[in-house]
């Protein structure tokens, strides 16, 4: 099995707009990449949460996450439409590379074994991306200069 790059795009919509206009953004976003070429792998609603900082001045959000596939042009057009919604207070799009991500069914009566499955592989592949990220950071702190260092504890 081969690795493939896709595009992960998570977007946060205002928390004050009904749940019907949330699945009609969902909808709008997911058609306008496909007229725009791309290729929609899952399209997942996260749900409100609380946001980390107040974004013009919500403290709420509901998180949108769109995995899908194209050659990257479709990415710019995408996001310039986000940009111009009034109900799109963020967005990010981040080019992933590994197995492609399959659909989740929504259904709450699915198996309980395929949920502990997908859970203990999550807390695997958690675990393996936090060694790796506290590695980045040992060498990002060891590479830096130490001149660089001292200014930055004089300032």
């Amino acid at each position: 099995m081969t690795d493939q790059i896709y595009y992960e795009t998570m977007y946060i919509l205002r928390p004050d707009i009904a749940e019907d206009e949330v699945t009609n953004h969902i909808d709008k976003y997911n058609k306008l990449l496909e007229e725009l070429g791309g290729t929609i792998l899952d399209s997942q609603m996260r749900g409100k949460r609380r946001l980390a900082y107040q974004i013009a001045k919500h403290r709420e959000g509901i998180y949108v996450q769109l995995s899908h596939q194209g050659d990257g042009q479709h990415i710019f057009k995408i996001e310039k439409a986000m940009r111009l919604s009034e109900d799109v207070i963020r967005y990010l799009t981040v080019k992933q590379e590994g197995p492609l991500p399959t659909p989740r069914a929504s259904n709450k009566g699915s198996n309980q074994s395929e949920k502990k499955e997908t859970e203990s592989s999550d807390s695997t592949n958690i675990s393996e991306s936090k060694v790796e990220e506290t590695n980045d950071n040992k060498k990002s702190t060891s590479e830096a200069p130490t001149s660089e260092i001292k200014e930055s504890i004089k300032s």
